[in-house]
Formats: C-alpha cells, sequence, structure tokens
C-alpha cells in the first residue's frame, strides 16, 4: 500500500538560534502559523512573535528566535504604524472583510473637512471598544473563541493611545466610485485599526470595515528590511542555511526601545551570578537594556529608587558566565 506522503517527510531538526527576523506576513495567515513556518525554516529550538496580525493583514511582524525572546514582551508594547482601507456603508462582526455583513447602510455626501473632523475625535488618548472577535483573553479563553460559540459578549471600552489618524486619500469616494478611505494610523499598545475604522463609520453615520491593512513599522523598527516567505524560502534552496541566517538582525537590535546600561566584566559578573549593583545607575524606577563594554547585549534589568541595578531577564551567555564566575570562586576541598 503507498504510503502517506506526510509519513515521509522528514522531520525538523531544530537548533539553537539567536536573534530577531523581521517578517513581511502574507495575508490568510495568522500570526502564530506564519512563526511555526519561519520557525520550521529556520530550524530555531524556540521562537515567538512580538504583537499578533489578523489573518487579512499584511506587514512587519518581528518574529525573536532563542534568547530574543526574552525581550519580545517589551516589543510588544511598542509604537506602531498601520495603512489601512476602510469600506464604507457596511459593518460586519469581526470589523474587518473577512467578517459577516451585519448592516448595510447608505453613504452619505463627505467632504474632506468632515472626515477630517471625525479623524480628530478618534485621536489622542481615546476610550475604545476591542473587537469581540479578538485575541484578548477572558476566563483564559480568547473572546474569538467565545464569540464563534455564539456566545454574547460585552467588551469593555478601555484607554488607548492613538498618535495618528490620518486620511491619505478619499478619490474612489470623491470622485463617485468605491466608498473607500485609505487612512494612516499610528498607535500604542492594545489600540485596535479594525475598531477605530468602526468607529469612524459611525461618526460619519454609515458604518464602516477594514477592508485592508498593512502593519509598517514597529518600534524600535522605523525603516525595516523585511523578509517574505517566499523568498526567505528561495534563500534556502539556492544559497543554503548560511545565507539564510544573515538575514537574521543581533538581539541587541531589538534593546535600542529600552534605556542602556553599561557594565565592565566584573559588574556583568556579578549580575550572571543573580547579584545586584549599587548605583546610582538612570533611569530609576524603569526597565533597562544591560550591555558590556563591547555593546553586547547581556539581557534586561531593572533600577529601583535608590539607583541600584538588578538582573530581571538575563540572556544564556550573561548567565553562564556568571555561574562560571561562581564555580571558580567556590572553595575547594584540599
Amino acid at each position: 500500500m503507498p504510503t502517506d506522503p506526510r509519513e515521509r517527510r522528514p522531520r525538523t531538526v531544530f537548533r539553537r538560534l539567536d536573534g530577531i527576523l523581521l517578517l513581511d506576513k502574507p495575508q490568510g495567515l495568522s500570526s502564530n502559523q506564519a512563526l511555526q513556518r519561519v520557525r520550521h525554516l529556520f530550524r530555531a529550538e524556540k521562537g515567538g512573535h512580538t504583537g499578533s496580525l489578523d489573518p487579512l493583514a499584511t506587514g512587519l511582524l518581528p518574529v525573536c528566535f532563542g534568547e530574543a525572546t526574552k525581550i519580545a514582551g517589551g516589543l510588544l508594547g511598542a509604537r506602531k504604524a498601520y495603512e489601512t482601507v476602510a469600506r464604507l456603508g457596511i459593518t460586519t462582526d469581526t470589523d474587518d472583510a473577512e467578517g459577516q455583513a451585519l448592516r448595510e447602510r447608505p453613504v452619505p455626501v463627505l467632504t474632506i473637512d468632515a472626515i477630517d473632523a471625525a479623524l480628530r475625535r478618534l485621536t489622542g488618548r481615546i476610550r475604545q471598544c476591542p473587537p469581540i472577535y479578538s485575541a484578548l483573553k477572558r476566563g483564559g479563553e480568547p473572546l474569538y473563541a467565545k464569540a464563534r460559540r455564539g456566545e454574547t459578549i460585552a467588551v469593555e471600552a478601555r484607554e488607548v493611545e492613538v498618535h495618528a489618524f490620518d486620511l491619505l486619500s478619499a478619490a474612489d469616494l470623491l470622485d463617485g466610485g468605491e466608498p473607500l478611505l485609505r487612512l494612516h494610523v499610528e498607535c500604542g499598545s492594545g489600540t485596535y485599526v479594525r475598531s477605530l475604522v468602526r468607529d469612524l463609520g459611525e461618526l460619519l453615520g454609515c458604518g464602516a470595515h477594514v477592508a485592508e491593512l498593512r502593519r509598517l513599522w514597529v518600534d524600535p523598527f522605523r525603516d525595516p528590511r523585511m523578509w517574505t516567505l517566499d523568498g526567505l524560502e528561495q534563500l534556502r534552496a539556492h544559497a543554503g542555511e548560511r545565507v539564510l541566517d544573515a538575514c537574521l538582525l543581533p538581539i541587541e537590535a531589538g534593546m535600542a526601545s529600552w534605556p542602556e546600561v553599561r557594565v565592565n566584566a566584573a559588574q556583568a559578573q556579578r549580575l550572571g551570578r543573580g547579584q545586584g549593583l549599587r548605583g546610582p545607575y538612570p533611569p530609576r524606577g524603569r526597565q533597562v537594556a544591560i550591555l558590556d563594554e563591547q555593546g553586547r547585549g547581556l539581557g534586561l534589568g531593572e533600577v529601583d529608587a535608590e539607583g541600584g541595578l538588578r538582573p530581571a531577564r538575563l540572556f544564556r551567555w550573561a548567565a553562564v558566565a556568571g555561574a562560571a564566575e561562581a564555580r571558580a570562586d567556590a572553595p575547594r576541598c584540599p
């Protein structure tokens, strides 16, 4: 009997790999599906992404491999920028084009001034209700799982920061064509572009949903060199794994959002043993990026109110060096 082709596929032999990949996520894949594709492509033992993109969305998805996953949480809260297309006149249950239409309304005659006025009302520190189809958890379960079962969900509004919400083009709408608005968004952590577009549609009196969404950048990667899945697969096939690895950024590239503290070799060894350092180190009461004198990242630390520095999440090499030093200093039996 013929065997299942999936049974003949060789298993991936994973390896220890550290670094950051700036992936241009394709449309149609969830962020986790994209992560698993590149993790197997690079054969990375450990990987994580920094901020989900909906399957509809494309664009920048930073993927952290190995020790870089220790800074992924900080990148989740970073400022982000998007370009989106809002389709006026139709609201959906997911607030984007992948959902079921809930209501259709005529689009009124709109002017640029009226659109800009509505955008200004959604800019700054605002309160926003996240979509019910989202990865936010309640009772340990994502809201989208509850929504798919048909459960009634009340989502509380929360405060978010919208740094910019600007009109790029309304040419189709003003020329009598499709009721589309092309928009630019810059926002902080926890902001849903789908919710912004939904609320914009309500302010304009006709409803709206996201038809297209692309993430342009995430701090500290303001001018990212992104890699597509197809491009990475071709590199692997034609140039080999060594060239593929050259697509990764060093961990230090992702640490630019934290205030920097440099330590000498003796101080690094103390931190690697889990011991704190007396200060004063600036800034007090903040998490910081710890680097050695050559600029190599050692991990994240915390500066207390008195200016003392203590380790928080050190990278493998910093902890190993500290442990080796501790063993060397240990008393030996005669």
